[in-house]
């Protein structure tokens, strides 16, 4: 189903669909009628010799430097020049498609002040699978991405780099293969197609499409290992957090109860501690809060994508020109530097259920480390070891980037939001994430079939879906194997997928 940017509807689904499952886009009529209209402002503007910063002026440090006629549409092309100028790997493909659907959402306001040309050409080129590459290094977040989203602007004069049908190719030789024209700039267009945070938000958002499947994951794994425990459920009873008033831990509460439906631990009957341990006990609140700061997150990036982040902006139906800091990236990067803490948190929380499964003076009676031979074998005790490793790196990685601004351009920019640090550091800390969990839902699954009791449905098919991709450890093996089995698991949301198609959507 095509997808219409039209600047004020554009979600982290419709970007996820775009820029990972390759929906085709086009933009809202009333979108290319405004970006007319914003051109046609600003050339009147040129023709009357009013000054415009980037437009007829130097940009960041010669903000004062006035261009000659001459100079103007010339000024675009060596503006891409030298800020092309990251360093590192290419972006992953498709959280370069997500910035361009960003940017064409931008423009679709009609305040960037660009041809429409250039947006067009943007549109062809997500429809038609040319990506430009990128390198992921070099961008502060503020004046926007300006060095990954100048690449991506190479390709509008049909230089730089792309990617097309699986090929690196010159940039010119990927739009002619493609058959989309090379629209070339003029006045104003290189600034308009570079300045906003839409990389670093492109990021942010596919992060936290997988934050909150993540989330999820974290409540079935966490009820795997309450059932494994023989944990008291009165904890997770919705009641209880809905007295307190916090959205995420109901819901927590309401998902570990719903994956626990049906199991024998529910009757009562089981013998099970007065209170458990807070690890157990406190995952809703845990993993609530983990959810309530990702909601938060979510409603930033979502606002974000369908602002006008640009400088100047352009007011057609007041005639004004206005230069600000609308592509600063500060309001993404401090709510996603939450967000990355609260997953290390979840993860942290992991590790403490998955330290009682394996660990004898605390597993309700499961054998040493998940062996059926203590001593001789050593189960899962060194996978514990991994997970801290991960743990830790994770902790080092959630300091936060919104905070460790360096001034820049002989400190005209002397404050910038550093998100770009943010948006790697999160992926960091999901890959991370994902071993973590997959680790304890291998623990979790590992000491169920120990048990002899009938699990919860939701449990079932979670350890089902496991035991596809790992055997039970009766006898010591390599485990590095089974680690990076369990961690693609959780990536790919296949227990997640599984699990709610047995027992119904979670929250």
């Amino acid at each position: 189903m095509t997808i219409t940017l039209d600047g004020s509807s554009l979600t982290i689904e419709k970007l996820v669909a775009i820029a990972r499952f390759n929906e085709k886009v086009e933009l809202a009529p009333g979108a290319l009628e405004r970006i007319k209209v914003c051109r046609l402002m600003l050339e009147e503007k040129l023709a009357n010799k009013e000054i415009m910063y980037g437009t007829n002026t130097g940009i960041g440090e010669f903000s004062e430097k006035i261009l000659s006629d001459e100079q103007v549409n010339d000024f675009q092309k060596y503006l891409i020049y030298n800020h092309a100028a990251g360093i590192g790997d290419p972006v992953p493909v498709e959280q370069v498609r997500g910035a361009l659907a960003g940017r064409v959402n931008v423009h679709a306001h009609g305040n960037s002040g660009n041809r429409p040309e250039i947006t067009q050409t943007f549109v062809e080129m997500l429809n038609k699978g040319v990506t430009p590459v990128v390198c992921q290094k070099g961008s502060v977040g503020a004046c926007g991405d300006l060095a990954p989203m100048s690449q991506m602007a190479l390709l509008l004069m049909g230089e730089g780099e792309a990617f097309y049908r699986g090929e690196r190719l010159p940039g010119h030789e990927a739009m002619r293969r493609a058959g989309i024209p090379v629209p070339g700039l003029q006045a104003r267009d290189g600034l308009a197609a570079i300045n906003g945070s839409n990389l670093l938000t492109a990021m942010s958002a596919i992060h936290i499409y997988e934050m909150e499947r993540f989330l999820k994951q974290a409540e079935i794994a966490a009820a795997m290992s309450i059932e494994a425990l023989l944990g008291n459920l009165k904890p997770y009873t919705t009641k209880l957090h809905e007295l307190r008033g916090f959205k995420g831990a109901v819901a927590s509460a309401e998902n570990i109860m719903k994956v626990i439906a049906g199991s024998d631990l529910t009757t009562g009957k089981m013998k099970t501690k007065v209170q458990d341990a807070y690890s157990m006990r406190s995952t809703p609140q845990v993993i609530g809060a983990a959810r309530d700061a990702i909601a938060y997150a979510r409603s930033q990036v979502e606002i974000e994508l369908n602002g006008v982040g640009d400088n100047p902006i352009f007011v057609p139906e007041l005639k004004l020109t206005l230069t600000g800091a609308n592509f600063q990236g500060s309001p993404v990067s401090l709510p996603m530097d939450m967000a990355g803490v609260a997953i290390t948190m979840v993860c942290v929380l992991s590790e403490r259920r998955l330290n009682r499964l394996t660990n004898p003076a605390l597993s309700q009676g499961l054998p040493d480390f998940l062996t059926p031979n203590p001593g001789f074998y050593s189960g899962m005790m060194l996978s514990q070891y991994t997970a801290d490793m991960m743990i830790v790196e994770n902790r080092i990685l959630s300091a936060p980037a919104s905070i460790q601004s360096i001034p820049a351009a002989a400190d005209q920019e002397d404050f910038v939001s550093m998100g770009m640090n943010t948006a790697i550091k999160n992926g960091q800390i999901l890959d991370n994430a994902y071993g973590i969990l997959g680790i304890e839902f291998m623990a979790a699954a590992q000491a169920l079939d120990f048990r002899q009791f009938t699990p919860g449905k939701g449990t079932q098919k979670a350890r089902e879906v496991i035991r596809k991709h790992v055997a039970h450890l009766d006898v010591d093996r390599p485990l590095y194997p089974d680690h990076n089995a369990m961690m693609a698991l959780v990536k790919s949301g296949e227990i997640l997928e599984a699990v709610e198609k047995e027992i119904g959507k979670l929250e």
